[in-house]
């Protein structure tokens, strides 16, 4: 009894908990609030089989609590009960009734997975393609057919499906978008394809779902859902980008861009992709996909990446240089703008 006085204790404590992490993270990262087709199908899928456990329970709850009422021993009742083994009826059900509960279940799995996965050879010529690579932490977008490049943000159109290719360039990750679609690894020695369709336009949060290095839960990324047109724009205007500096200062932090970042960071079609593409450095929302976008952050993150993102390959480079070079960098980095203002 003094064991089960312990127990009861710490059931206030544990309803506390409950009701605390219920309010922890982030509805944007929740596979059960579906905004995109891939997502509510497989919702679908997770509700059916969520009614079929329920429906088992309840109806297994129901036997036991009759069988334990009715045949439960009772006073002055020193009988042994009537055994028998073997009951041909009770065996067909229970045999029965599993396998026509599995093939609910199977029969639309089987249909969503075709559905979902797509078949190279029916994709509409005109669909926009992505290829997405996964590096140590953050993610690079291609649209090989806009020729466009850019990383952390994946822009798409809304109401449409649009075809990804996946791969890696280090080790095994997985692209995730739990309110649009499922997720999906990527390789280092084979690609795999997925598509994700929007309802409507917005912005959408994005992970690594496979832990791949120490800084694994920072290897977030986002999704910015245009309609078609502001889409189109978008590629246009990446894809015309230049990255010329507004102002002396920023001038100034072109200059060290080309003297220290261009042999990783590309702007435009000018550079490599070592590193994150940079084009549009300035429309975005966070600082390596974690800090918030301002001008202290990207110093910060500029002197000491590891400190921030522990395991990136970025160099430490940003300690060589005095606060005016910082101040000119960041300045230039921060007017990077092709979708904003």
């Amino acid at each position: 009894m003094r064991r089960w006085k312990n127990v009861w204790r710490f059931l206030p404590l544990l309803a506390v908990m409950a009701l605390t992490l219920t309010g922890c993270g982030n509805e944007q990262l929740s596979a059960l609030l579906p905004q995109g087709e891939g997502a509510r199908m497989q919702f679908n899928l997770m509700m059916l089989s969520l009614y079929i456990m329920i429906g088992v329970f309840i109806v297994v709850a129901i036997i036991y609590t009759v069988v334990l009422l009715k045949f439960r021993r009772r006073k002055g009742d020193n009988e042994i009960p009537e055994q028998t083994e073997g009951n041909v009826t009770l065996e067909i059900l229970w045999t029965t009734i599993p396998i026509i509960l599995l093939l609910i279940l199977a029969v639309p799995t089987v249909m969503t997975t075709f559905a979902l996965d797509p078949d190279e050879e029916k994709i509409p010529k005109d669909a926009i393609r992505v290829n997405v690579t996964a590096h140590q932490y953050w993610w690079e977008f291609e649209y090989p057919d806009l020729e466009v490049k850019t990383s952390q943000d994946l822009y798409m159109p809304a109401g449409e499906k649009v075809y990804f290719n996946l791969k890696s360039k280090d080790v095994i990750h997985s692209f995730w978008v739990p309110a649009i679609g499922g997720k999906m690894d990527t390789n280092t020695a084979t690609e795999n394809l997925m598509w994700l369709k929007a309802d409507e336009a917005g912005t959408y949060f994005g992970k690594c779902a496979e832990l791949c290095g120490p800084s694994h839960a920072l290897m977030d990324f986002k999704v910015i859902v245009k309609d078609k047109k502001d889409f189109m724009a978008w590629a246009d205007k990446m894809k015309a980008a230049k990255g010329e500096p507004e102002g002396d200062l920023a001038a100034q932090g072109q200059e060290i861009f080309q003297a220290n970042c261009i042999g990783c960071h590309a702007i435009g079609n000018e550079g490599s992709n070592v590193g994150p593409n940079l084009t549009s450095f300035g429309d975005r929302t966070t600082i390596a996909g974690i800090l918030e976008h301002n001008e202290e952050n990207l110093k910060k993150w500029i002197k000491n990446p590891q400190d921030i993102k522990t395991g990136n390959n970025m160099p430490q480079f940003g300690k060589q240089l005095s606060d005016d070079e910082l101040d000119a960098l960041a300045e230039y980095l921060m007017g990077l703008k092709v979708d904003g203002e």
